[in-house]
């Protein structure tokens, strides 16, 4: 008797391996923000600087800030992150989840800093900057 393949199945396995692999990666990058957040942060700092993305009074304070971000990130709740991000979500293909919190952080929060002058850049923008910094974390 031959036996009867279900499509169905075969697709939920590829489903829930394409799920897991990215649970793998999300965890992956979690853990390599907060191991890697001072440089991370300095980096990000000085490219927005460069960028022209943000405008600051105290660097330091600034990448304190973020690198107080980025180690913070691993220990918040799966809702908080995508409560955060929600705004943001589709704004690329394939986005790093990293990235789109900073970016959503600091369209939200840092621009209300005390050491912040002014932020400027659309989303997109703002995100491209930052996730070519955090692209470093991103295993491909």
């Amino acid at each position: 008797m031959a036996r009867h393949l279900n499509p169905s199945s075969s697709t939920n396995r590829t489903i829930d391996a394409i799920d897991r692999k990215r649970e793998r990666e999300r965890q992956l990058m979690l853990k390599k923000s907060r191991e890697m957040a001072l440089e991370l942060a300095v980096s990000l700092v000085q490219r927005l600087l460069d960028q022209h993305i943000i405008e600051t009074n105290s660097v330091h304070a600034i990448q304190e800030v973020m690198a107080r971000q980025l180690q913070n990130l691993g220990d918040k709740e799966e809702f908080d992150i995508q409560f955060k991000i929600a705004p943001i979500r589709n704004l690329t293909p394939d986005p790093n989840i990293v990235s789109l919190y900073l970016t959503q952080y600091i369209i939200e929060d840092l621009v209300n800093h005390p050491n912040i002058q002014d932020v400027f850049g659309d989303d997109l923008e703002i995100y491209r900057t930052v996730d070519s910094v955090l692209s470093k974390i991103r295993s491909r």
